[in-house]
C-alpha cells in the first residue's frame, strides 16, 4: 500500500514539472537593447515576436494604424540625458514608443505614459495621444535577409528596429547642454 506522503510528493513533483514547462520560453520573450550615444545611455525594453511564416508589414502589423512597436506591454525607451531624435529635442526620461508604419514612411512616437499593456481589448493600442512628447518621421529600409525575431539595436547613429525583411532606423544625436 502506498503512503499518502508518497502520493503527495508525486503529485507535487508532477505539478512543479508542469509549471516549469509552462514557464518556458514565451512566444514573444522580453528583450533589452542598450548602448551609449555620446554621453547618453539609451535603453529599449520590448517583447520580441517572431515572423513564424506570416506577412508582417501591412498584415500582422497594419499600415496606417498605431502599433505598440513590439508585443505584449508597450515598448519603452529610456535616456539618461537629453537627446535629439531626428533633430528634435527629447528630454531625459522614460517613454513608451509607438509607431505608425506605412510602406514609404513611418512615424515614431515617444509618449510619456509607461507601464501599460500594449493593446486594449478591441485590439487598438493603449496609447493616449495627449501624452505624446515627440513624433518623428523615418524611412524604412528593405533588407535581403530575414530577421525572424523583432530586434532593436542601439547604434552609433541612433537605434534600429529590424524585423522580417525591414529595418527602421531612427537618428539620434546628443544635445549640447
Amino acid at each position: 500500500m502506498i503512503k499518502r506522503s508518497t502520493i503527495l510528493v508525486f503529485v507535487l513533483a508532477a505539478l512543479a514539472g508542469h509549471f516549469a514547462y509552462a514557464q518556458g520560453e514565451k512566444a514573444s520573450p522580453a528583450a533589452t537593447a542598450t548602448g551609449t550615444l555620446g554621453d547618453a545611455t539609451i535603453t529599449i525594453k520590448y517583447s520580441s515576436p517572431s515572423v513564424k511564416g506570416r506577412k508582417v508589414w501591412g498584415e500582422l502589423v497594419p499600415y496606417g494604424k498605431v502599433w505598440r512597436a513590439g508585443a505584449n506591454e508597450a515598448t519603452t525607451f529610456e535616456t539618461d540625458k537629453a537627446i535629439l531624435v531626428d533633430g528634435k529635442k527629447l528630454p531625459a526620461g522614460k517613454y513608451s514608443i509607438y509607431m505608425i508604419p506605412n510602406e514609404k514612411e513611418w512615424q515614431v512616437i515617444f509618449n510619456s505614459e509607461t507601464g501599460q499593456w500594449g493593446t486594449k481589448k478591441g485590439g487598438d493600442t493603449s496609447r493616449v495621444p495627449e501624452k505624446d512628447v515627440l513624433t518623428v518621421k523615418v524611412k524604412p529600409v528593405a533588407t535581403k535577409e530575414l530577421t525572424e525575431k523583432l530586434t532593436y539595436t542601439v547604434t552609433k547613429k541612433g537605434f534600429t528596429l529590424t524585423w522580417e525583411k525591414l529595418e527602421v532606423p531612427v537618428s539620434i544625436t546628443t544635445t549640447k547642454s
